[in-house]
């Protein structure tokens, strides 16, 4: 399919329909709004009637739903083309899924899909907005998971718009919409959804968008969201088949993503636009652009920029099996457990060597490992005018302790009698017996832990640990630097990079450390300024081979 997407006008009339308005008060047409009546079959049967007026005469419907508590139980509600549904805002206008009386059925409130009714390019959803209510998804329970539990689940959307809306504890996605064209997701907030999602399941995110299926362009804007404590992802974009060509077209903008599994993904688009983002808090990575979705496929050509990836319990950017080019531009990226930039293998996905990797501009500090790491072959790669300072936090030796001292709380770990350096454990997986969990910071005495999963009360996988029981704290990896090259670097250039730990207690071993398995082949490294680190300016345990090395500012120790 070329670019343009498909014709979907519909020929209009003057005149609509009759028995079927424009406009209608969903309480004049059998919808209650108590929390008790179930609402659901007027609500099917309003969108039916409407859906019929659209086809008939073209002209677009709204439904309105006054303030109320609007009980959808036992059965979703199969969309219509031109029928939008409008609330009065999301605290006044709420919609209560459950399914007390059908666990079979996962009671999305609105759903069109492939499997269940055929949905398709020629089979669309056309001219609907979602606005304006609350979606309350913790009354739908499963004996076993299923990616239909949504708030919103409708495939093969045009001119789709979804906006102010606040979707929150779905069993599956919040609002998990496949295959959106000139469409806008705009004011939306997931919180805590994905709740029945065991963080390996389809689906499970706040918002989760399905890609590919229009061909080779797909044009959405997710601008202005929230997504906190969602299950996998705050936000993500999937490639659904391994035979469609990752599509381009795709833009999130100025969203806010916390304490998710992880915070925004890329799995399989081509050239995805993300900028002026809060990545915050989230437990694997703040920015994923993987193979870990439907279709193993990586995301590709994409720029990251003007965002702040910061605390995040792991890495602050992750890249797996992608075969590149991607762009990092202008971001902060701070204070995240492991490295600040990770590139590295998952074991699946694309093999080869990910190439024309651009990091430019950012301001890479205090990040519990290296600045950033390189584990998996890459080539052409370009590292300039970033400034790398103060990584490698966590820095603390093994340590162990027992006894009066010792205390345990959900998220916390207290040893009275340690003197544990501040972050020195950050990243770092907590042991006593069974029961394990991650370091998100320390203080002297405490240990903060990370959620065991989003939304979570506990940092324990298991029951909290009684008082005085033996912890145990592994060691520090030794050498910390501000770039690791620990696989293949073939014609790369890092140039004009400042460097350095000014810390009194500095943790960043190297500027430069080049391990045993890493090379650095035909690379043009120069005008870089490596003074001012723990151990020294350059480590070389594999020297490297060809290329330009001049002009670097560095110090032998």
């Amino acid at each position: 399919m070329s670019g343009r997407g498909p014709s979907t006008a519909v020929p209009q009339r003057l005149t609509p329909v009759a028995g079927a308005p424009l406009w209608c008060d969903a309480r004049e047409f059998g919808l209650k709004g108590d929390g008790v009546t179930n609402d659901q079959p007027a609500l099917s049967a309003l969108v039916e009637r409407l859906g019929d007026g659209y086809a008939a005469d073209g002209r677009a419907r709204v439904i309105w739903c006054p303030p109320g508590i609007y009980s959808i139980r036992d059965a979703g509600t199969v969309w219509r083309s031109g029928v939008s549904l409008i609330g009065a805002g999301p605290a006044a206008t709420r919609f209560l899924l459950s399914n007390e009386g059908n666990r079979a059925d996962p009671v999305p409130l609105a759903y069109w899909t492939v499997l269940q009714h055929g949905a398709s390019r020629e089979r669309h959803i056309t001219d609907c907005a979602f606005a304006d209510f609350e979606i309350d998804g913790s009354g739908v329970a499963e004996a076993e998971y299923s990616y239909l539990a949504k708030g919103l689940g409708i495939q093969y959307m045009v001119r789709a718009v979804f906006r102010n809306l606040y979707i929150h504890h779905t069993g599956a996605s919040g609002l998990g919409c496949d295959f959106l064209q000139d469409s806008l997701i705009d004011g939306v907030v997931v919180v805590g959804c994905g709740r029945l999602d065991n963080g390996q399941e389809m689906g499970g995110a706040g918002i989760g968008i399905g890609v590919g299926g229009w061909g080779e362009v797909e044009r959405l804007t997710i601008a202005n969201c929230t997504a906190v404590g969602n299950g996998t992802n705050g936000i993500f974009l999937e490639l659904q088949k391994d035979a469609w060509p990752p599509p381009r077209g795709y833009r999130i903008v100025g969203c806010h993503s916390q304490a998710n599994r992880f915070g925004i993904s890329d799995w399989g688009t081509d050239g995805l636009i993300v900028s002026a983002c809060t990545l915050t808090d989230n437990l694997e990575a703040g920015f994923d652009v993987s193979a870990n979705g439907t279709a193993g496929v990586a995301g590709r050509g994409g720029l990251l920029a003007d965002c702040v990836i910061d605390r995040n319990v792991r890495d602050g950017i992750s890249m797996g099996n992608s075969p590149g080019p991607y762009t990092f531009r202008g971001n902060r990226i701070s204070r995240n457990g492991g490295h600040g930039y990770h590139e590295h293998d998952l074991g699946h996905g694309f093999t080869g060597a990910t190439a024309d990797v651009v990091l430019d501009g950012n301001e890479i500090w205090e990040n519990g490992l290296d600045g950033v790491r390189i584990d998996r072959p890459m080539t052409d790669a370009t590292v300039v005018n970033n400034r790398i300072r103060n990584n490698g936090r966590r820095c603390a030796p093994a340590t162990a302790g027992v006894g009066e001292s010792v205390r345990y709380g959900q998220r916390k770990l207290v040893d009275s009698a340690a003197g544990w350096p501040h972050d020195g454990h950050r990243g770092k997986v907590v042991r006593v017996g069974s029961r394990t969990a991650v370091v998100a910071a320390n203080s002297r005495t405490e240990l903060s832990l990370a959620e065991v999963r989003p939304d979570s009360a506990t940092g324990w996988n298991e029951d909290v640990p009684p008082p005085g029981a033996r912890y145990e704290l592994p060691n520090a990896p030794p050498v910390r630097a501000g770039i690791t090259v620990n696989a293949p670097f073939d014609s790369a250039t890092v140039r004009a990079n400042r460097i350095w730990d000014h810390r009194e207690d500095q943790t960043q071993t190297y500027g430069l450390w080049i391990t045993g398995k890493g090379s650095c082949l035909s690379c043009v490294v120069e005008d870089n300024d490596f003074v001012g680190n723990a151990e020294g300016a350059v480590r070389l345990d594999t020297p490297p081979v060809g290329g330009h090395w001049q002009r670097n500012h560095q110090e032998d120790r």
